[in-house]
């Protein structure tokens, strides 16, 4: 199998090296999060929608986050086939690199009504939710979209922060869950485990990202991520401050885990289920587990902001890559967990291994755990990051 730099790998690997406190989620980016612009709303912000007479497309995304023809890598298969199919030019750039910083860049226009001369921009979860509250991005009316509509995951219908799929598509997901070295440990099963087994003492690292930390502790002490209290964040991040005063947990990291796992210098650890699929190419004893309690599910959306003038354009996209056969074509490229239903039986023509990969297609079984992070408020984000930052030594 192709090994490759997976879009998440990429932004982690950044944060774990030290990035934090200036970009990912650090008590640095949080000193701006009570100024984070002028909110708009539908009545404030208009948006003219020029797609009948301009046949074109801007799509910002992240690197290496779409099928490339690895012998020209000039051309991108699904997006050139989306461009023969409509006529619409697709401008497609790469100039994502971590949800803050690009926040940073927008944040002037968007606040402001102006355009950021952007059609489609792909954000996490969190950063998309924020956007939505602000007002900053447009509706897109499912009812446009058949093949939306039709084929998106019920798991991913219903989140909390865009309960109608009314503002954001999920372009690709992923889960949080535990990762073991079978060569060093014998089998993690639960969150518990990773902060008390005498075995694991030092041996265990976890995610400085708050959302899938503290989400898989909120599922392991019984409470629902989706929808918590501050009393429940509360008692489940004391016991991440008893593992860590404990000594039990050796660090927080971004991506850099996959590199200690992979070597045996850790035995267990949160992780991200695309990571985990490269690591296990390569060495079959690196598994990934859904926890006993549940796992953490995310997703890096398609948004159309203010101001841009394509919205007819950028829904015949988000709809093209919704097509079953598109979306395995994609799919088998990026190894990320395929949004589409019906795509794997179009993974099983392409490659049968990886149509059968549950990290990529996951069963309802594993969905039916899996929950999305509670939208936060700006007081709520604030106050939770503080404490979580505060636990993990950031």
């Amino acid at each position: 199998m192709r090994t490759i730099l997976t879009r998440r790998a990429l932004v982690r690997g950044a944060l774990g090296s030290g990035a934090l406190l200036a970009t990912g989620g650090g008590l640095a980016a949080l000193a701006g999060c009570g100024t984070e612009g002028t909110r708009q709303t539908e009545a404030s912000c208009t948006s003219q929608d020029n797609s009948a007479n301009e046949k074109r497309l801007s799509f910002s995304n992240w690197p290496l986050y779409i099928d490339v023809d690895e012998n020209n890598e000039t051309k991108r298969p699904t997006l050139d086939a989306f461009v023969a199919k409509t006529g619409i030019q697709v401008s497609y750039t790469e100039d994502i690199n971590d949800n803050n910083e690009f926040f940073g860049k927008i944040r002037n226009q968007l606040s402001a009504c102006q355009s950021v001369d952007r059609d489609i921009i792909v954000l996490t979860d969190w950063m998309a939710a924020r956007l939505v509250r602000l007002g900053w991005v447009q509706r897109l009316d499912l009812g446009t979209m058949p093949n939306v509509e039709a084929n998106l995951l019920d798991s991913l219908r219903g989140r909390s922060w865009d309960k109608d799929t009314a503002y954001a598509v999920p372009w690709q997901s992923g889960l949080t869950g535990i990762a073991y070295n079978g060569k060093v440990t014998k089998e993690v099963r639960t969150v518990g485990e990773l902060l008390t087994r005498p075995d694991l003492k030092g041996k265990v690292t976890m995610l400085s990202e708050m959302r899938d930390t503290m989400g898989l502790l909120l599922l392991d002490q019984g409470d629902d991520p989706s929808d918590f209290t501050p009393a429940q964040f509360d008692a489940a991040l004391e016991k991440l401050k008893a593992a860590v005063a404990s000594g039990q947990i050796r660090r927080f990291t971004g991506n850099d885990y996959a590199q200690d796992l992979e070597k045996g210098d850790i035995a267990a650890c949160v992780a991200w289920s695309g990571d985990v699929i490269q690591l296990n190419f390569e060495d079959e004893q690196i598994r990934f587990v859904p926890p006993e309690a549940g796992l953490m599910l995310w997703s890096d959306n398609m948004l159309v902001p203010n101001k841009a003038t394509h919205l007819g354009n950028a829904r015949q996209l988000m709809d093209h890559y919704y097509d079953p056969a598109v979306a395995a074509e994609l799919a088998a490229y990026v190894n990320y967990i395929c949004p589409v239903r019906g795509a794997q039986a179009e993974m099983e023509k392409i490659d049968p291994e990886l149509a059968a990969n549950p990290l990529i297609f996951p069963d309802n079984a594993t969905l039916n755990k899996a929950k999305v992070f509670m939208a936060l408020s700006e007081e709520q984000e604030r106050t939770y990051e503080q404490k979580f930052q505060q636990v993990i030594g950031a």
